[in-house]
């Protein structure tokens, strides 16, 4: 049953986004995914115990989406030192002297520890090959007009992409990349939302609008990314997101489930001196 619900997210053949469902309504989604919050934090302490891994989580999608409310409510039940989250937003430049895989690299997540990156790596295929022209802000020595951004440098972007991914895999990472397949309708119903409320005014800026007319242009670079990167080692979900509820805790159920596959995930046995002299211990304290 736990296999089924990962198979039917995960992308494991070549995906069209605009045959895949946006909406996905799953009943009382708001307590079971209460309940997988609570089962996640407590298999996060056991694997900050054990040491051996750490687990980086890939939200990505259009605005609206819904990644910041996802972030809050499915790793409320974490302790605070066992998720750090990150969002990436226009390179710095300290940044931009650096490679483009240089700031996310700096961010992983340590052994043991919950990493979530709001945005991610893979902006640097996205919304630069909807806008190249970003790419001259990287300085790369080969490329010096759009022009020279062609084929073979996303080519090599992705190999790049996808050898980084093995890399911290091959070392102790599980990586799970979500993608919030949101429909163009929704989005324009929460921008309207963020129009309409006055607390949710701030979150709201004309660039929005300006992305929204690229939709298209979005999707397409989306579809290509997920098929190009979706490894055995690093795969992709693809998470209906018009019912946020849903799509919370099928992210949720989603991590919890592969993790509880992980046998060798223990809290580690106590040194056998200590084990023997437990009793003692709390005769030390008691008597004190």
């Amino acid at each position: 049953m736990e296999d089924t619900f990962i198979e039917k997210y995960k992308v494991t053949t070549s995906v069209s986004l605009k045959n895949i469902e946006t909406k996905e309504v799953i009943k009382k989604a708001d307590k079971k995914l209460n309940d997988v919050s609570k089962d996640l934090g407590k298999l996060q302490d056991t694997m900050y115990a054990h040491g051996k891994y750490a687990v980086l989580v890939c939200l990505q999608g259009m605005d609206t989406s819904g990644k910041d409310s996802l972030i809050r409510e499915v790793f409320k039940e974490f302790n605070a030192r066992g998720v750090v989250v990150h969002s990436f937003k226009v390179p710095t430049e300290l940044e931009l002297k650096h490679d483009y895989l240089w700031r996310h690299y700096i961010a992983l997540p340590a052994r043991g520890k919950f990493g979530v990156f709001n945005r991610t790596h893979y902006e640097n295929v996205l919304v630069t090959r909807v806008h190249p022209g970003y790419i001259l802000g990287e300085n790369i020595p080969t490329v010096n007009s759009v022009d020279a951004i062609n084929d073979a440098f996303w080519d090599a972007r992705f190999e790049q992409i996808n050898n980084f991914e093995k890399h911290i895999a091959d070392n102790g990472t599980i990586i799970f990349k979500f993608f919030l397949n949101l429909s163009k309708e929704e989005q324009k119903n929460r921008l309207l939302r963020r129009l309409d409320k006055q607390e949710k005014n701030w979150k709201f800026s004309p660039g929005d609008l300006k992305e929204r007319k690229l939709w298209d242009a979005y999707q397409v670079c989306y579809e290509d990314a997920i098929n190009r990167t979706s490894k055995p080692h690093a795969p992709w979900f693809t998470i209906p997101a018009d019912d946020k509820d849903s799509a919370r805790y099928i992210v949720a159920k989603i991590m919890y489930d592969t993790l509880k596959k992980y046998t060798d995930i223990q809290e580690p046995e106590l040194d056998d001196d200590i084990k023997a002299n437990i009793e003692m211990y709390k005769e030390q304290l008691k008597s004190e």
